[in-house]
């Protein structure tokens, strides 16, 4: 069992820079049954969870579908009432503004969505898509206007003359391109990256996280990278956190994650990722998470993967485990985090 450093609430240091602080956020929703809906039932969607985002950096979430990763984006975007928490966007709570101040808030976190495919307009030219943002935020207007739309083409690499195309004449990489320049339409200083490569194919995808991170050094943004692939989450994210049914498990840089993962449930997700060496693949010790993801209407009691977990212990069947830092800048909610030398073989 790894020794537990201190307990301590996963922040920053007064001395750090941070963009986005989420404190205790919860979202459930009412799926209560009935004319009368007397007994309330809840789906919990998101759970409790703590996180910050230093500037200039990017965090990944990563787990498996119906674990909370995109819950939790969209409650950040404000496009999903919280339940309870803070969501604490550059010393501001945005859950205390209202009207014109939430409108100006909002322009400075944008989405890159998950599907090119339903997140254009299919009746919009790209241009139009493009300067929509800027014209409902009286950004600019005019001759302005159409400079700055076509330099947004030129800076996610699109020729100008596909500004008066729609978007069913684009690949899904193109189209997630023109996705990407209506993200930065108002010079946002967060980004909220739903799973944006995952509907592309994979010689697409390398190319779509190289434009990230190019754009990310140009122009100093800082992302949310929200994905279930871990290949594509090692190569553009700082630090990672592993979300399971609704909570946190574990969080820390990548580099760490993963050379040394502490928690069973990431330990299984990297163990799952292919390796392309014959070798190497040997020698990987394969680790199976069995079963499938309980359902977040009614989660287990004590720690939420010990139905799952192949070192299971009495005490996880009974009390719900705290994210803690088991090493420096490691935190894991695990009472029996995993020891050093265990776990999976990954291609470097």
């Amino acid at each position: 069992m790894v020794q537990i450093v201190e307990e301590k609430n996963n922040k920053p240091t007064e001395q750090e820079e941070y963009l986005l602080e989420v404190k205790g956020l919860k979202k459930y929703f009412d799926i209560s049954e009935g004319w009368f809906k007397k007994e309330k039932h809840y789906l919990r969607a998101v759970d409790n969870i703590d996180f910050f985002v230093k500037q200039g950096e990017t965090l990944g979430i990563v787990g498996e579908s119906g674990c909370g990763k995109s819950t939790t984006g969209n409650l950040i975007m404000q496009l999903l009432d919280k339940t309870e928490g803070e969501i604490i966007f550059e010393g501001v709570d945005l859950g205390t503004l209202k009207g014109e101040e939430l409108r100006k808030k909002r322009a400075e976190i944008q989405m890159i969505f998950q599907d090119p495919y339903s997140s254009l307009n299919p009746r919009m030219r790209v241009f139009d898509i493009i300067a929509e943002p800027l014209i409902t935020h009286h950004v600019v207007k005019g001759k302005d206007l159409q400079n700055q739309v076509y330099e947004l083409l030129d800076v996610v690499g699109l020729d100008r003359s596909y500004a008066r195309r729609y978007p069913h004449e684009f690949s899904g990489g193109q189209r997630q391109r023109i996705g990407i320049a209506r993200a930065l339409a108002l010079k946002p200083k967060l980004i909220i990256c739903d799973e944006p490569v995952s509907a592309l194919d994979v010689s697409i995808q390398s190319q779509i996280l190289n434009l990230m991170a190019k754009l990310q050094k140009e122009f100093q943004l800082t992302y949310i990278f929200i994905a279930h692939g871990l290949p594509a989450v090692k190569h553009i994210s700082d630090r990672v956190a592993v979300m399971y049914l609704g909570k946190i498990v574990e969080i820390t840089t990548k580099e760490k994650l993963f050379d040394h993962p502490l928690h069973p449930y990431t330990e299984g997700l990297l163990s799952a990722v292919p390796i392309a060496d014959p070798e190497l693949r040997d020698k990987k010790h394969r680790i199976l998470i069995e079963g499938d993801m309980p359902s977040p209407a009614n989660p287990p009691s004590g720690c939420r993967f010990h139905t799952r977990c192949p070192y299971a212990q009495d005490t996880c069947k009974s009390e719900e485990p705290k994210l803690m830092e088991a090493k420096p800048d490691h935190f894991v909610a695990c009472h029996f985090p995993l020891k050093e030398g265990h776990g999976v073989l990954i291609e470097k």
